[in-house]
């Protein structure tokens, strides 16, 4: 009986220090870091790694468009020093609970890092080629960042690799300032990011070289930054916002423009309807892709950017290469 009694209440002790270790749940005992999305979380991995680990938010198939956050987000961002995030034109579920912590974690918008091209929204799902006047950096917009210059510019920054330079040496400066008992580690880090995403942008400009003047439609507007960098020929999106179906109009539209501009391939993406390109593409000689702009399926981590980027240089070149 007196073992019984002795068990039990060591039993006890375990779990109220389980207990008390929960709301730790997804961090390690350094530095508490919460990313909003993979591509962005990938870059902060890649300049802590060896460090720690920082904390996801939007995994697998979600879409920050419409994500809502869940109990252990909300423990992990109760705990985070730092919160990464684009800012509120991507990830609007974080508005309130950002200012819910306001003063007790910094935040970082990588849409207003200085030095980052921004464009602006296009307007409808038919562009023509683009123009290289419409690029602008953030500092020719004075950092005028409030929510509705937020609102009127395309938030997918990641997507252009050179881009992607400048945010991780934003992310290297922040963390550094939080965390400077480990600001050497993030600097080298960084550094051998920069080199790396480097010989990206080297590597998919060769890839993307065969195929620029190929027409080809995708399902939203989420890949301008990734379409200039490399001058590529996107002419339309099937919808104008990925949360609504298109109507009749729309994709009667959307059909005309791919038979006149003589379209050779129509991407979906793993988020979405991909059953919508099949009706769209139907009574055309356009072939069906997948391109996904947040990599649902990687595997979260240092790799998963270049994954994600080589991915839909891969997917282009496979469809956009058909004969």
């Amino acid at each position: 009986m007196q073992c019984n009694r002795l068990f039990l209440k060591e039993l006890q002790n375990w779990l109220a220090l389980l207990l008390l270790l929960l709301p730790l749940a997804g961090f390690t005992a350094g530095l508490p870091v919460v990313v909003s999305i993979k591509p962005l979380h990938s870059l902060v991995a890649s300049v802590m790694q060896g460090i720690d680990e920082p904390y996801l938010l939007v995994r697998g198939g979600a879409s920050p468009h419409d994500y809502r956050l869940r109990p252990s987000d909300v423990r992990a961002m109760e705990q985070a020093r730092v919160a990464f995030w684009i800012g509120p034109g991507m990830e609007n579920f974080l508005i309130k609970p950002l200012e819910n912590v306001q003063g007790k974690i910094r935040t970082v918008a990588l849409l207003e890092t200085p030095g980052i091209k921004v464009l602006p929204l296009r307007t409808g799902g038919a562009w023509e080629a683009h123009h290289h006047d419409d690029e602008r950096s953030s500092e020719d917009h004075d950092h005028d960042h409030d929510h509705g210059h937020e609102a009127s510019h395309d938030p997918h920054i990641w997507l252009d690799p050179v881009n992607a330079i400048v945010m991780t040496r934003e992310i290297v400066s922040a963390l550094g300032e939080i965390d400077p008992e480990h600001q050497a580690g993030y600097q080298r880090n960084g550094a051998a990011l920069i080199e790396r995403l480097g010989r990206l942008n080297q590597q998919l400009e060769s890839d993307l070289t065969p195929i620029k003047e190929q027409p080809y439609v995708v399902f939203h507007d989420a890949y301008q930054y990734f379409e200039q960098r490399y001058g590529l020929n996107a002419v339309g999106s099937v919808v104008l916002d990925p949360e609504q179906r298109p109507g009749v109009q729309r994709v009667a539209e959307i059909q005309a423009r791919i038979r006149d501009l003589k379209v050779r391939c129509v991407f979906s993406e793993p988020q979405f309807q991909s059953a919508l390109v099949v009706t769209i593409v139907s009574g055309s000689d356009a072939q069906r892709g997948i391109l996904d702009p947040l990599g649902a399926e990687l595997p979260a981590g240092p790799d998963a950017y270049f994954q994600l980027l080589q991915g839909l240089a891969d997917a282009l070149k496979m469809c956009l290469s058909k004969t």
